[in-house]
């Protein structure tokens, strides 16, 4: 691998709208395998014009507060983790797969996996954006399927090595015993 810096916009289908900011881009939870959230989360967050995307789950039974799984944020550093309290969050299977609030942000449901609900939450949205398009509706669908899938078919929503909000580095490798 060389010096060069990546660039990652020739991986989308047409440029970012908007004056979103360019170079910041923290990532939270996204050590080992989890590293592979973080493309789709990137082109989510372009497509819904917006800052921050963060997958997280939360008990089906009950509810309780969203716990963040991995975070991509491209406005600050360190990623922010905490959810805003009026967005709604969570969905389950008998609702819209992907609700797009407008200002407020996009909610993508993810799927039911054992006891918890996972979603998609995309928020810091461009103020003024119009309603996502079609086509923007179906790729952020498609790649929160992508996610989906890494979540639940390569079993990474499964990982004991969950990190501890507050402590971005607490993941231990899995495979060191």
């Amino acid at each position: 691998m060389g010096n060069e810096i990546i660039d990652l916009t020739q991986y989308m289908k047409r440029e970012p709208e908007g004056d979103l900011p360019r170079g910041a881009m923290a990532l939270w939870g996204a050590d080992g395998e989890r590293s592979r959230f973080a493309l789709p989360l990137w082109r989510i967050i372009y497509l819904a014009q917006a800052e921050r995307g963060v997958i997280c789950s939360r008990l089906a039974q009950g509810g309780g507060e969203p716990e963040p799984f991995v975070a991509l944020d491209l406005a600050q550093e360190p990623a922010r983790i905490d959810l805003p309290a009026d967005l709604p969050t969570f969905m389950d299977d008998r609702e819209a797969i992907l609700r797009d609030l407008g200002a407020a942000g996009v909610v993508v449901y993810l799927g039911r996996r054992a006891d918890r609900i996972w979603s998609l939450v995309v928020d810091g949205v461009v103020p003024g954006r119009d309603p996502l398009d079609a086509r923007a509706r179906e790729d952020i669908l498609f790649l929160a399927g992508e996610c989906a899938g890494l979540l639940f078919i390569k079993e990474l929503a499964d990982l004991e090595d969950q990190p501890t909000v507050g402590e971005p580095d607490a993941m231990e490798d899995a495979t060191e015993e």
